[in-house]
């Protein structure tokens, strides 16, 4: 997936969750957060960012914050970016083979799953998280208490106990990294109810991704921990 217009500027500061200050020529613009988390780590005042500018003239902000540098690292932090960056590569056929039908955002119960895939014999649910949490080489999630996604994996259980194939697919918003585990000490629920899912028979992926300013590309399978 690409931006269409992308901006160099530097964080400034984050009065609230969905507005950063950001540097750009400078001068200051309060920007768009696409990504409502904490983002622990990523929105250091003085930090190199990348913003993408919105053609919508009707917008109060005028742009996006979607890429941040971490050292040497670029991680994209728009939230919208996994499930779209992901249906791309489903197009592809490199993660399902003979797919036949794709549905994004398809409600199951009590729950709505990123996406319900066919293939000529399989019927499949598909839930996406995008991680930003990295530390020494490690891909984390959450990077908050997440209650939602504890649901989501427990639904997940209860489609494969109602004959569907279940997966749960971490998009990994960074190149570099050498394992994913579940992040036990921000949200050991989450972690618990991972290892459930697995042992319940739902697929766990990671994928890892080639980030540049304006790009994010899903290339790289990488190694999952579920141990605590």
């Amino acid at each position: 997936m690409t931006y269409n217009n992308i901006h160099e500027g530097i964080f400034r500061s984050r009065p609230n969750r969905f507005i950063a200050h950001v540097e750009i020529d400078g001068r200051i613009e309060p920007c768009h957060v696409k990504n409502t988390g904490r983002c622990k780590g990523l929105l250091v005042p003085g930090t190199k960012v990348y913003l993408n500018q919105s053609d919508n003239p009707n917008r109060t902000t005028k742009y996006d914050l979607v890429t941040v540098h971490k050292g040497d690292i670029l991680i994209n932090m728009d939230s919208q970016a996994p499930n779209r960056v992901f249906n791309e590569y489903l197009q592809t056929g490199k993660y399902l083979n003979n797919i036949t039908f794709i549905k994004p955002e398809l409600k199951y119960g009590n729950s709505r799953f990123d996406f319900y895939v066919e293939t000529t014999e399989r019927k499949i649910f598909i839930e996406v998280k995008g991680v930003t949490l990295e530390y020494d080489g490690v891909a984390m999630f959450p990077d908050a208490p997440t209650e939602r996604g504890v649901k989501h994996l427990n639904a997940l259980v209860k489609s494969i106990q109602d004959g569907y194939e279940a997966h749960v697919v971490f998009i990994i918003k960074m190149q570099g990294i050498n394992y994913f585990t579940p992040n036990y000490e921000i949200h050991q629920a989450f972690g618990e109810a991972l290892v459930n899912a697995h042992n319940a028979g739902v697929k766990i992926n990671a994928l890892g991704c080639n980030v540049t300013p304006s790009s994010l590309t899903i290339v790289y399978s990488v190694p999952i921990k579920l141990d605590a």
